[in-house]
């Protein structure tokens, strides 16, 4: 079965046989995704003429709106375990990611973290997520719950409006000396630096980005500007991610965010779908989720992107801003 040999070697991706694994991938999903193999006719591309990376089609993410973009090797077994929804205003039209197998997500998910910010159970998580948590079906939330269970600490856990038990608890452990992460999405944490400023030198205050209607937007480097004032710290982390993806890239230091080994970026020319590549330095992107094994790997977004170096990125905003969402951008 391609899928389950395809997880068995997941972990030992890396730039050597990504491009290998890719389009292993595309082709796989070429054939078993509906959605995709109908959008691929429609552009007019055999799957099998395709036979390097640059020349892969991304479907736009727009398609999550409107279609169950799965990837299935028995279509007679369609079932999924969540299904992922994205943030959006009263009557707006959100992304769904079916996902079948959550334990997997888990799986990349703490990979991804660990190998950045070492072992889960040497944090503890405190997370100020108003807005995700108040959705409930958010894949932040879930993965942010299961980061919290395996870290052990009873310490840990989220917060809606009680910032002042927050500010205790952080303060609490800081006179233990223990590593603390704070994560929160960037409108609730610019809150908490108005209400509860305070000395957080030794915390990592990491922020997912969107101000969902409840402030100003911001650029992200105010947004941090702020932030460091606020709590004395040095630098703001960032997580990237989103509805539509199962992997994260994540920012220690000026909004440069390092892909791991399941993702790679393809800038595009804004005003030309099919012009992704790996040497252009900005422009709209292209992801390659190599962990979207059951929905689709391959994706054209709304965002924009500046390349630092082949693994490193910063996030420049959106091609439109009338629709901002996800759990991870600013405004240019």
């Amino acid at each position: 079965m391609f899928v389950q040999d395809f997880k068995s070697t997941f972990f030992e991706i890396n730039e050597n046989n990504f491009e290998q694994k890719a389009l292993e991938l595309f082709y796989f999903q070429a054939k078993s995704n509906v959605v995709y193999a109908d959008f691929l006719e429609k552009i007019k591309i055999n799957p099998q003429n395709i036979k390097v990376l640059e020349d892969i089609p991304f479907l736009p993410i727009d398609f999550f709106k409107d279609f169950k973009v799965v990837s299935e090797e028995n279509s007679e077994n369609i079932s999924n375990e969540v299904i992922f929804e994205s943030s959006g205003t009263t009557g707006q039209v959100t992304s769904k990611h079916y996902v079948k197998d959550t334990n997997f997500y888990k799986k990349v998910s703490k990979n991804i973290f660990e190998n950045i910010y070492q072992k889960l159970e040497n944090w503890h998580i405190l997370a100020l997520l108003p807005s995700y948590l108040e959705r409930g079906n958010s894949s932040l939330v879930f993965m942010v719950e299961d980061f919290i269970q395996k870290s052990g600490s009873k310490y840990a856990g989220f917060y809606l409006d009680n910032v002042a038990e927050l500010s205790q608890k952080i303060q609490l452990l800081r006179q233990k000396n223990e590593k603390i992460l704070l994560i929160g999405v960037t409108f609730a944490l610019l809150d908490f630096a108005e209400n509860h400023p305070q000395d957080l030198s030794d915390v990592i205050i990491m922020e997912t980005g969107g101000m969902k209607g409840r402030r100003k937007e911001l650029i992200r480097q105010d947004a941090h500007e702020i932030l460091c004032n606020a709590f004395n710290v040095k630098q703001i982390h960032s997580e990237y991610g989103m509805t539509e993806l199962l992997s994260q890239a994540y920012s220690q230091e000026n909004g440069i965010f390092t892909l791991p080994p399941s993702m790679k970026f393809l800038l595009r020319d804004t005003t030309d779908p099919f012009s992704g590549n790996l040497t252009r330095q900005s422009g709209a992107l292209n992801i390659i989720d190599l962990a979207n094994i059951e929905s689709c790997a391959f994706l054209e977004t709304k965002d924009l992107a500046k390349k630092n170096s082949p693994n490193t990125y910063e996030i420049l905003g959106r091609l439109d801003n009338t629709d901002i969402r996800g759990c991870n951008l600013m405004v240019i």
